[in-house]
């Protein structure tokens, strides 16, 4: 569904992605996974056109995406949920929501979009009128996440969705990912730092280390990789 090859990104003189590339099958959950600074973010956003790539090329469904601007890109069915959720603040919930489908004309399309939403996140649904800046950050999460539903994307990618959230909220922000690729069949692509949880609920990871894939193959088998569990998962046995 996506190809990424030879991706190369800088920002000035300084480089941020050398040559990435990697293929997420259709229906599939895939991760990228790397400590601070190496290059999973901006990979995000130059797919999602908010970065433009120096050489390299995107294709999505066969197609290449490399020069589009952002807003073409979404509605192509490709929506991004940005690191540190970025909701509108100052609007409602519900007004939230009805930006994630700004693209949308037809009324009934955008009604059982909204209503997936609240069968997914039944919490958003409680808290329509309230002003997104007052929710709770796993809340807020869950806004964001559902504000890109809204854009009826068929690929899904999440930037560090369990970032600032409450412990308790993170296993089901995970469980609700799961669902919706299961229930929906939205193919995913996961950033995450937490890289236990990250290639659970994974098929395929990647690892990223400045800028460059060093590492790649089925979520369950790297994570009985004794150098990644001794980077990244804390060094002790997998459970």
């Amino acid at each position: 569904m996506l190809t990424v090859s030879d991706l190369h990104v800088s920002y000035g003189a300084i480089n941020a992605l050398s040559g990435v590339s990697f293929t997420i099958p259709q229906g599939a959950i895939v991760t990228l996974i790397g400590g601070n600074g190496a290059g999973k973010t901006t990979t995000l956003r130059t797919i999602s056109g908010l970065l433009r790539p120096r050489s390299g090329s995107i294709l999505f469904r066969g197609e290449s995406i490399t020069t589009l601007p952002a807003h073409t890109i979404v509605a192509r069915g490709l929506c991004h949920v940005p690191e540190g959720r970025m909701v509108f603040a100052n609007l409602s919930v519900d007004e939230n929501l009805s930006m994630g489908a700004y693209l949308l004309r037809d009324r009934e399309r955008i009604a059982r979009n909204r209503e997936f939403v609240f069968g997914v996140f039944p919490r958003l649904k409680e808290r329509l009128r309230q002003t997104a800046g007052t929710l709770s950050g796993g809340e807020q999460q869950m806004l964001a996440i559902g504000r890109a539903l809204m854009g009826d994307p068929t690929f899904l990618m999440l930037d560090e969705p369990s970032l600032g959230i409450a412990p308790r909220l993170i296993a089901t922000i995970f469980e609700k990912i799961v669902e919706i690729n299961r229930s929906q069949g939205i193919t995913i692509l996961l950033v995450e730092q937490n890289a236990n949880l990250a290639l659970e609920v994974s098929s395929q990871a990647y690892v990223l280390e400045t800028g460059r894939v060093v590492m790649q193959g089925p979520s369950a088998e790297l994570r009985d990789d004794p150098q990644l569990r001794a980077t990244y998962l804390g060094g002790g046995p997998v459970t």
